[in-house]
């Protein structure tokens, strides 16, 4: 083999080796119907630890503060221009108001698309009874050749929390936290959605290491640790990527903070398998 013949051959070695990261990289398009609680979750953070381990996200959110799965199905059934639609690419944050839900799902092929109950009826499964029209609706809209539907688990209030609609599970985080997910399990298996998002497991275990303060106001999650338990949730969820490594540490949070809660994260994700 001639000199020339051993430098070209080195050449594609090193060409190969240096495309290898980036054919392992994952770009994920995500949209999620959802609320306040979905902004908790998919606005600040997840594109940072998705891209802190070599992967990219097109992060859509469909926001209507306090949003139920009814509300939802009846804006789709109306074309209602209710929404604000946030959008996340490259890391920057877009925002367009008064849009309709069907132009969001239309607006990208996206990959994944996620729905939820409002946070105050996520324990309640009467509540969800018009789940599967939704479901059947955004699966008609889609235009992702091999969209997945995903279902995004909220969860519990503070203990101490003073929303209204804690009252419904005996202000009681224990109680409430249980009544989620067995309304979860049991509309997500009526309906054959088979990929969940556990955020609300997260936030229980990381309450069970860093106590019951993951929320700003008994609901809405704690900026940045809520934020950050529930952002780690979902890049496992939708990266398919364990957190042990990511390097990815929001300003304000301490290293060991950080590692507690993406091991939280972790455990929910390979426990929601029993749970759900």
């Amino acid at each position: 083999m001639t000199h020339t013949h051993l430098k070209i051959i080195a050449s594609l070695l090193l060409l190969l080796l240096g495309c290898a990261p980036s054919l392992q990289a994952k770009l994920i398009k995500v949209l999620a119907i959802g609320n306040s609680f979905s902004q908790d979750a998919v606005e600040e953070h997840l594109y940072q630890l998705a891209d802190a381990q070599g992967d990219s996200l097109v992060i859509g959110n469909a926001y209507i503060p306090g949003c139920s799965i009814d509300r939802h199905w009846n804006n789709a059934q109306k074309g209602t221009p209710d929404y604000s639609y946030r959008k996340i690419i490259g890391g920057k944050r877009t925002e367009r108001k008064k849009v309709a839900l069907e132009e969001m799902i239309r607006d990208e092929a996206w990959d994944i698309i996620t729905l939820q109950q409002a946070s105050h009826y996520s324990g309640m499964v009467e509540t969800y009874g018009h789940l599967g029209d939704l479901l059947d609706y955004v699966k008609h809209c889609a235009t992702g050749k091999d969209v997945k539907i995903a279902f995004h688990m909220t969860w519990a209030y503070q203990q101490d929390s003073s929303h209204k609609g804690f009252k419904q599970y005996g202000n009681d985080q224990h109680q409430m936290y249980r009544a989620i997910c067995q309304a979860v399990k049991q509309a997500t298996t009526t309906h054959h959605i088979r990929k969940i998002i556990p955020a609300g497991v997260t936030i229980q275990y990381a309450r069970a290491a860093l106590s019951d303060t993951l929320t700003r106001d008994g609901y809405h999650l704690a900026i940045p640790t809520g934020r950050y338990a529930a952002a780690c949730t979902w890049c496992r969820c939708l990266t398919g990527k364990k957190l042990r490594k990511n390097t990815y540490l929001p300003a304000g949070m301490t290293a060991e903070t950080a590692r507690i809660i993406r091991r939280a994260a972790d455990e929910a994700v390979s426990d929601s398998k029993k749970i759900f």
